[in-house]
Parts: structure tokens; sequence; C-alpha cells
């Protein structure tokens, strides 16, 4: 049993940038990265490993529900890993629950996490509305093209993080990097998207009736403080910051797979080297294993 270093798969939407080239070791012949998605066995994105026994093979003809571990209730592979650029604003968008997804997109929903890696001074993120609302309010926002007046617009720096619900309306704004920590689910309801074009003058799908009827309408309430080096805990997943100066043990029992994505520096991950911007995955019940050098990381797990 090894440890499996991911090849992401590249995303070029409207609104990404350059900086996962320039900052984050990403190669790609696209122009602009927008996504990276470190670690995704989703159909629309499956990752490849990358050296090591496996080198070149997908993802989803590797791992196996053991793999995975116990914890994993799910019949495939229960979350998505994400690097984010946001040159422009994105979309203000929602995502459904599991209930609303399975029965309306044979799916299932999306509860996410959100790292702040990098932000540009004045760099933000809207999360939630400022009060609390209607269905009509929101719906008369829409028509006069007012639905920022209505958001909750946070202000981020490197290291803030954010668990966001189902249900809670958000957009990541322009100058902010993160790391996304998500279900495995690319389910997404785009409500308002700043009235743009794409290079052939057309305006992106919106999903608005979907997104009305799985909203939270209720002021923003900041999700519980959980301390220490635990970020985001929830049934979905659960993610943590360590940052390794020499060498920490870790172990991977038989419950659930580690993975992890390299923040800042450089070094070794059981005798694999690592830089800025590589993600791994280690298998449950691989046991202990090493992280030596000098680095930020985030080890998710379920």
């Amino acid at each position: 049993m090894e440890i499996i270093k991911t090849l992401p798969v590249y995303k070029d939407y409207i609104w990404g940038g350059t900086k996962l080239k320039s900052l984050w070791n990403k190669n790609s012949e696209k122009d602009i990265i927008a996504e990276s998605w470190e670690l995704s066995l989703h159909k629309d994105g499956v990752c490849r490993a990358d050296g090591g026994k496996y080198s070149g093979r997908f993802l989803d003809q590797i791992i196996t529900p053991e793999m995975i571990g116990e914890n994993n209730s799910l019949s495939r592979f229960p979350i998505l890993i994400k690097l984010i650029d946001a040159r422009q604003n994105l979309s203000v968008q929602v995502h459904p629950d599991d209930a609303y997804a399975l029965k309306n997109e044979n799916d299932y929903g999306k509860t996410e996490m959100w790292y702040i890696a990098d932000a540009e001074e004045g760099g933000g993120i809207y999360l939630g509305f400022k009060e609390n609302i209607t269905k009509q309010i929101f719906i008369n926002a829409l028509k006069e093209n007012a639905v920022e007046k209505l958001l909750n617009f946070v202000p981020v720096k490197k290291g803030d993080s954010f668990l966001i619900s189902a249900g809670q309306i958000h957009a990541i704004c322009k100058g902010v990097t993160i790391c996304e920590i998500q279900q495995n689910s690319n389910v997404t309801y785009r409500v308002y998207d700043y009235n743009r074009t794409d290079a052939s003058g057309n305006k992106r799908e919106l999903h608005t009736q979907k997104a009305l009827e799985v909203l939270n309408f209720n002021k923003y309430k900041a999700p519980k403080n959980y301390g220490g080096n635990i970020l985001a805990k929830c049934k979905y997943f659960t993610v943590k910051k360590y940052s390794v100066s020499g060498s920490i043990n870790f172990y991977c029992g038989s419950a659930s797979f580690n993975s992890v994505l390299v923040l800042e520096g450089s070094g070794e991950i059981k005798g694999r080297s690592f830089n800025k911007g590589d993600t791994f995955f280690i298998p449950a019940g691989l046991g202990q294993y090493n992280i030596c050098g000098n680095a930020e990381i985030l080890l998710v797990s379920i």
C-alpha cells in the first residue's frame, strides 16, 4: 500500500486567472486556470496518479472502498478538493442539500469549506444575507439587478476559513485564491452573474427557480470555532491545518483515508518530495506516515 500523488484536472472558466500557474506550480496548456481539481473522482474530472506504481492511471481505477475507509457510507468517493483562483467575481450561487439533489438531480448536494489561501487587498467573499429576508424580497432584487445589496460581504485574509452549508448563498470575489473541500458533487445553482457575457456575447445559464426552492433566506450566522488546528468539521469531512517544521508523524487508520494539500513550503511525505500546490491521497489502513520539511498543509479526512 502506498500514498498517491495526484495529477489535477484543470477548468478554464471565464472568471479564472493565472495565479495557479505562477504561484502554485500548476502546468496547463490553458491560458487561464480557474480551478485545479486536486483530488477528484467525479465524472466531470477524474484525477490521475503522478508517479509511483499507479502512475498515469485514473484514481477511480485505483481507489477501492477499503482505501476510502469505514467512515464512508456512500457508494462513491465522498469528497472533492479544489484550488480556485478568482481573477473576477464568481457567480452568486447556492447548492442544494442531499435530499433535494437526490430527488431532482440524481446526485448529492454540496456542503463545502473554504480556506483562504491568498487574498489581494480589499478581497472578500459574499456569504449569506445581511438580514433575514423573504423569498419575494429576493425575487424583487433579482428583477432590479440589486442582489448584491442584500448579500453579506466578508473581507478576508490569508488563513481565514469558512464552512458553507447547503442552502447558503455565496460567491468568491475577485482577488481571492481558495482551497475548497466539498462533497463530491458538481450541482450548482447560479442566481446572479453580474449580467456578464462570454466571448460570443452569451450570458451564462441561471437556475433561478431551483435556487429559490433551496435558499436559506435567514441572516448569515458564522459557524462555531472549533479551536486548535481544526478548521472545519461536519458529517461530510474534517479539515485540519498543520505547520511542519522538522518532522511530524501522522496515523491513517482503517476509518478514513487522509488527503494532504501543501499550502506553503517543501519537504517529503513518506519519502516522496513535495512542493507548494501538491496533493496526496493516503489510503485508509496505511498506518503511520511521516511528513518532514518546512511547510503548511491541510489534512482532510471523513
